[in-house]
């Protein structure tokens, strides 16, 4: 069943979560307006770029190894994180990991992750390093917040300090080892971009 999310204008929540929940395509919200995961407004096509799913799945790998036996859950585009705060948003990050107890009985949705890591694309890349990560922030329990661009060697990490300021730590070349702070892991570059292809 397709659903005709994409186009409906200002929407409550509980019409979102019931379309959502219908539909065979995946749509993010945010105050009442829905959008569909991947959209390429070039293409006019939903859908995500060979390099973007090779890094996704390389980052969940990494994570995957390392948090086994760690009491945490990691999940990878199909789980959606719900911001509750004064603007309802929900939206489905490309990898995220939550250590949350709570969150563990939560079979639809996520409400308290600590990691969030996006994978950018062109169509998204402006709106995950500024709309997206306003709304991000909002979320409590959120400590690291990730982008990783599959054009080239480079993944940023925006880190919350001691001081509840967020910190950028820019990871780039092929050489380089990414810190993920908030999980205590550390991963050589190469790992993360694994079987990709530039160009």
């Amino acid at each position: 069943m397709h659903s005709n999310l994409a186009h409906t204008p200002i929407i409550s929540e509980g019409d979102y979560l019931t379309a959502e929940a219908l539909s065979t395509d995946k749509h993010e919200y945010l105050n009442g307006w829905v959008y569909p995961l991947h959209w390429n407004p070039i293409t006019n096509m939903a859908g995500a770029s060979d390099a973007h799913v090779k890094v996704t799945g390389n980052v969940h790998y990494a994570f995957k190894t390392h948090l086994r036996g760690k009491g945490c859950g990691l999940y990878a585009s199909d789980m959606r994180v719900k911001v509750n705060a004064k603007d309802k948003a929900y939206f489905y990050p490309d990898v995220m990991v939550t250590c949350d107890p709570a969150d563990q009985s939560r079979d639809t949705m996520k409400e308290a992750p600590i990691l969030i890591v996006e994978v950018l694309s062109p169509s998204t890349k402006d709106y995950d390093k500024g709309g997206k990560f306003d709304v991000y922030r909002l979320l409590s329990s959120l400590r690291e917040y990730v982008l990783v661009d599959p054009s080239e060697y480079l993944v940023e990490i925006f880190r919350l300090n001691q001081h509840q300021r967020w910190e950028l730590f820019s990871f780039a070349g092929a050489a380089s080892l990414v810190e993920f702070a908030s999980i205590g892991l550390t991963v050589p570059m190469l790992e993360l971009y694994d079987d990709v292809v530039f160009g």
